[in-house]
């Protein structure tokens, strides 16, 4: 061990030494946290809607109707009572609740205006301000059609809005997950197999495999700064999303830890497996941008929602850790949810890590 933590402290110097890099690592999170600060609006489709129906009337089912004809809305199902909307938002089953109150078309025929309630999950602002906007230009047309049909021009639908977790609608609570899923992607996976694909083109690999050390040690020894300079960038970014951005921690702490632990782990062992199958650093810094660091700003969810994406770019989202990990961390840190609600998020990536230490393991060169 005396070894293992004297390679380790080599390891750390190599790293502290390099100003640039050193710059790279603290400052960089920072400069991206600060620079998506602002929105990105993109278009919305299929997205999943619930109905609370007090009406059931023919008016109701009609609108309901029109809503779900659209492209942009798939109906989910119906509820029963109010209480439970922010269950199925919980969920992640629905993104939009459509209220309708009792007397909905004797309020809009008799009094000439009715009111429907819009619920909206707005841990993503700009989806969720593009949905109401899409929702309330239905409710638009389908009153221009119920006035064509009476021959009157006094029919007035209002749509009240309530937006669930973000109702400031402010974009940094989208873009903070997705800031810390990029720089750990980019700290761990990247840099990770750069420095031991470093070690082979300098030819100094050779003589770690000979020291008393096993490879795999040496291999973990080159990790540990890494993960220990993520974690100081998880507390980075943390520390400046609730101070300057004003974005709330409104679940568990160390809940959140464990997510940021479990998927650092996760993107080591890619940067292992990236070091394993290259013997370059061109090679590897090729595959690290163009393989991760992209797939992980275009399809993870950061900027274009994962569901507006054809079939073929969802499959191969799946494939990311990062797509978990910022669907986990928005339920952990935005909406306040427990373990329970993100289980299956940490088993997948659990699954990944292990999955990705054994390859990696496995294709290991020992020899050169």
């Amino acid at each position: 061990m005396n070894q293992f933590f004297s390679f380790i402290k080599k390891e750390i110097f190599h790293i502290t030494r390099d100003f640039r890099t050193m710059l790279m690592l603290l400052i960089m999170p920072i400069a991206l946290l600060m620079i998506f600060g602002f929105a990105i609006t993109t278009e919305i489709k299929n997205t999943s809607f619930i109905v609370l129906d007090n009406s059931k009337t023919i008016q109701s089912i009609q609108l309901i109707e029109q809503i779900n004809a659209s492209k942009y809305f798939d109906l989910t199902g119906y509820l029963d009572k109010l209480e439970q909307v922010e269950q199925r938002f919980r969920l992640g089953k629905a993104k939009l609740a459509v209220v309708i109150p009792q007397g909905f078309d004797k309020d809009l025929y008799h009094q000439g205006t009715s009111e429907v309630q819009l619920i909206v999950d707005a841990s993503d602002p700009n989806e969720a301000s593009t949905i109401v906007s899409y929702l309330q230009q239905i409710i638009a047309e389908y009153q221009k059609q119920q006035m064509n049909k009476a021959g009157s021009g006094s029919y007035v639908i209002k749509s009240q809005v309530k937006m669930l977790y973000n109702p400031q609608l402010k974009s940094a609570y989208n873009f903070v997950p997705g800031i810390m899923g990029l720089v750990l992607m980019l700290i761990c996976s990247m840099m990770t197999s750069i420095s031991i694909v470093k070690e082979k083109e300098q030819g100094t690999m050779e003589i770690l495999l000979v020291s008393p050390l096993k490879p795999i040690s040496i291999v973990l020894a080159k990790v540990v700064p890494y993960f220990l300079i993520s974690i100081i960038d998880v507390f980075s970014i943390l520390i400046i999303s609730v101070t300057i951005l004003e974005v709330p921690i409104e679940g568990n702490l160390l809940l959140l830890l464990f997510l940021c632990t479990i998927f650092i782990l996760s993107t080591l062992s890619l940067g292992i497996l990236i070091s394993s199958i290259t013997e370059t650093q061109q090679a590897a810094m090729l595959i690290s941008g163009m393989g991760l660091l992209l797939p992980t700003l275009l399809l993870s969810g950061l900027i274009f929602p994962v569901e507006n994406m054809p079939l073929p770019l969802r499959i191969i989202s799946t494939i990311l850790p990062a797509t978990w990990f910022i669907t986990a961390v928005k339920d952990v840190m935005i909406k306040g949810l427990g373990f329970f609600a993100i289980w299956q998020e940490c088993l997948i990536l659990i699954g990944m890590t292990l999955f990705l230490l054994v390859v990696s393991i496995k294709m290991f060169k020992n020899r050169l």
